[in-house]
């Protein structure tokens, strides 16, 4: 069995220190990392009128780089809209590089919009989107308070977010 030098053990200890401190800023990141809801089905509009996944891709990598969670609600018939069938959570998590447990399709006949806004309330964030819930208002007052819903879209091709709504989570 070969014995290991000073200079080995010194490596080996140095990488597995770099490994834990690592893994415990992650750990601590995901944990201080805030809630939002994003309104899938709205979102994948963003960039035209044919639906895409890649501003749902874009608005995710933005919002975690702010460091929010993003979890996504989609309509029923999301799917059919963008691959002509039926997509479930998994097949949407997959689509997005997402864990499954932050994507959530609605059954059918169910509207997304109450289960967005309760999972909103829920977690105490916000609500990417640019509907504006009026039909849910008398349930979700909380939908006229400023900052709750966060807009965006592309101008120029470019990405936007309403960063005010945003800032004033943080």
């Amino acid at each position: 069995m070969p014995i290991l030098t000073d200079t080995a053990v010194v490596v080996i200890a140095g990488l597995c220190l770099a490994a834990l401190l690592l893994f415990l800023l992650r750990r601590r990141r995901k944990r201080q990392a805030k809630p939002v809801v994003i309104d899938g089905s709205n979102v994948m509009h963003w960039s035209g009128e044919v639906p895409r996944l890649a501003p749902l891709k874009e608005v995710v990598g933005a919002l975690q780089d702010k460091g929010f969670e993003p979890g996504i609600i989609f309509d029923a018939n999301a799917g059919y809209k963008l691959a002509d069938r039926y997509l479930d959570d998994r097949d949407f998590a997959k689509l997005l590089k997402l864990p499954a447990d932050q994507v959530l399709v609605v059954h059918k006949g169910e509207p997304a919009d109450p289960t967005i806004l309760a999972a909103a309330r829920d977690a105490g964030g916000k609500i990417v989107t640019n509907d504006r819930y009026r039909d849910w208002a008398d349930e979700f007052p909380e939908v006229n308070v400023p900052g709750v819903l966060v807009h965006g879209g592309y101008r120029d091709g470019v990405l936007w977010l309403d960063d005010d709504s945003l800032a004033r989570f943080q």
